[in-house]
């Protein structure tokens, strides 16, 4: 493959490689708790971060994980402490982190606003070793979160009460599970764009579970269709032109279509097979003995 001889595909390849694997990692925890805008309503607080170093000529990657951080902090706080519901905390999120982005984005340098582009909707050409290194960093962080705690932020993530009652910290956990989403966030966005993450984290999940029920096959399916898709989307991005963003999220979904898909004859062979079973081991269908008249023969 040729596009192997240039630097720069060697870097977005490794980013989506280790975005495809996160992304997932953390969205099943997310789509447990039924939080699954929650990566789009971060992905809008990371362009006031994106915003904020293009003014200060700081490192956009590490300041929108800050700004990104503090803001998944502070939805979690509105939700312990305040009387304003869990949407509407992150509707404030949302609106507000993209009228920040866009303020000090005006602010900043001219040319900031072309470079704005690459980081809502991704770009190949732009991921600079600076870039591969902070991702490197920042989903060691997220995969050695999601694969050392899945029982405890599975737990938490399927009835916080019950959780509360086994003596797990609950809303430690919620927040470092709000704070990893954050985290996610900010790895993606070189490759996928901030506008467009959350449906790597939410999709992929949701394909996965058109195949399996239990947790440990669809995180495991949900990673390995991350990483097919991003890889598929940043080489298809290269020979045709194209965004890799929009390349990868379509692929996405064309996953999640054709897995729907697969799945439904899947289910139906299963449902036979498990009524055929409890039929065999049910004594109240038992066969009527030799020699003894059916229902039909006396006319009942």
């Amino acid at each position: 493959m040729d596009l192997l001889n240039y630097a720069f595909m060697q870097r977005a390849l490794l980013a989506a490689v280790l975005v495809g694997i996160t992304a997932p990692a953390v969205g099943i925890y997310l789509v447990q708790r039924r939080q699954a805008l929650m990566g789009d309503g971060i992905g809008h607080v990371a362009m006031t971060g994106v915003g904020l170093g293009f003014l200060l000529s700081w490192s956009p990657v590490w300041m929108a994980t800050a700004v990104s951080v503090l803001g998944a902090v502070l939805m979690e706080l509105i939700r312990w402490y305040g009387r304003t519901r869990g949407d509407i905390a992150l509707a404030m999120l949302f609106y507000g982190g993209m009228a920040g982005g866009v303020m000090f984005i005006n602010l900043a340098p001219s040319g900031s606003n072309a470079n704005l582009t690459s980081y809502l909707f991704g770009s190949l050409s732009t991921v600079s070793e600076s870039d591969v290194t902070a991702i490197c960093l920042l989903a060691a962080f997220v995969v050695l979160i999601t694969l050392g705690l899945r029982r405890q932020l599975f737990a938490v993530s399927q009835d916080e009460e019950f959780a509360r009652v086994t003596g797990l910290p609950v809303r430690a956990l919620n927040l470092l599970t709000a704070v990893t989403a954050a985290v996610t966030v900010t790895v993606a966005m070189r490759v996928v764009g901030l506008l467009l993450v959350s449906a790597l984290m939410v999709v992929p999940v949701a394909a996965a579970q058109q195949l399996s029920r239990s947790f440990a096959a669809t995180f495991a399916i949900a990673v390995a269709i991350g990483v097919t898709v991003t890889i598929g989307g940043t080489v298809t991005s290269y020979y045709q032109d194209v965004p890799p963003g929009a390349t990868i999220v379509l692929l996405t979904i064309g996953a999640f279509i054709a897995l729907t898909a697969l799945a439904a004859p899947l289910a139906r062979r299963r449902a036979r097979a498990a009524a055929g079973a409890r039929a065999a081991t049910d004594p109240l269908e038992c066969s009527i003995p030799a020699g003894r008249p059916s229902g039909d023969e006396v006319g009942v």
